[in-house]
């Protein structure tokens, strides 16, 4: 293992994606995202997605130099065109575009269409509570996991995430996969030649594995058993359907360069509280129900370990495969 600092961390990803064809505008924002992921420990969605991302820019199933376009078809409701690029610039522009509609109609959302990889569900989330809003993002992932009972990859791993501000302290983040893991460790393990718990995939025979590669030819199992397919479904319809997105099951893989763009969705939906209980008494509320949860022995606030990690890389880097960051300065040299 090899420990980079954040910033060196970010300018590597940088120089490695404006070498693989895209713009160095977008450059930064998915190095700025990729980095955010390993701050938190969440190396699924970080450096380790470098190699595949520069591979889909340089062959065109990404468009490195798309950039997004917004439009605000209803007071409250705007749709983000990510245009076949990364997904993050797109975001970006939710980010800002939310914060104003949500104060001014209560209720606000964006729905981000012809998208990519979502990345952390909760960074999005998490910037918007900052601002005082509770916040909630849906996505859509090619297909990897089968209905309930099914054998035929028909959903997406399909992340959901929700913030909300908390008084005092950084605010309550919820983030997960319903798949009983995201489908980004699997790809880190295999990288690695590690084998997966039992229990996270099956096979394409049907059959329960500890392969990693096999896991990922392979399908997932939902997190919950029925109920996580359920709420896969749900997610289908909130991040694909209503946003003009493909399904997971029309969507072409994250990890390889071959093919037509994924053209998933996502949504971000925002709530003012100074349109219910009140911008004041919300994050009060919401301490005291963290206070509640910490007080029981052994309980904790969901998020709170992301963010003793972030601090934790912020102060003394983050530690890194050190065969992945030759990988990465390859790709940056034009390797």
């Amino acid at each position: 293992m090899t420990t980079l600092s954040l910033p060196r961390l970010e300018a590597l990803i940088c120089e490695a994606l404006v070498a693989s064809n895209v713009s160095p505008a977008n450059s930064t924002s998915v190095a700025r995202a990729l980095t955010a992921a390993e701050a938190d420990g969440q190396k699924g969605h970080g450096l380790s997605r470098v190699p595949s991302y520069s591979a889909q820019a340089r062959s065109g199933k990404v468009d490195g130099h798309a950039k997004p376009d917004a439009r605000q078809g209803r007071p409250g409701g705007i749709v983000v065109d990510a245009r076949h690029g990364f997904s993050y610039p797109a975001i970006d522009i939710a980010n800002d575009m939310l914060p104003p509609l949500a104060r001014a109609n209560g209720i606000a959302a964006a729905a981000i269409t012809r998208s990519h990889h979502f990345g952390v569900a909760a960074h999005p989330c998490e910037r918007l509570a900052a601002h005082g809003l509770v916040a909630l993002a849906f996505a859509n992932t090619p297909s990897a996991m089968s209905p309930w009972g099914g054998r035929r990859p028909l959903f997406g791993t399909n992340p959901i995430a929700f913030a909300a501000p908390c008084r005092g302290r950084p605010p309550v983040v919820v983030d997960l996969a319903l798949s009983e893991v995201a489908r980004g460790r699997i790809m880190t393990a295999a990288q690695q030649k590690k084998p997966i718990p039992l229990g996270w995939a099956l096979d394409t025979n049907g059959q329960p594995t500890t392969d990693a590669e096999a896991a990922l030819k392979g399908t997932l199992l939902p997190s919950g058993g029925s109920k996580g397919a359920a709420l896969a479904l749900m997610v289908e319809v909130l991040a694909a359907a209503l946003t003009g997105s493909n399904f997971a099951f029309e969507a072409t893989s994250f990890f390889e360069a071959e093919g037509a763009p994924p053209s998933v969705g996502q949504l971000l939906l925002v709530i003012d509280p100074g349109a219910f209980a009140g911008n004041t008494s919300l994050p009060d509320r919401v301490a005291q129900l963290a206070h509640a949860i910490e007080q029981d022995a052994g309980a904790r606030v969901p998020g709170k370990r992301r963010f003793n990690l972030r601090a934790q890389a912020e102060a003394q880097g983050v530690d890194i495969d050190a065969a992945l960051i030759a990988d990465v300065q390859g790709i940056a040299a034009g390797r």
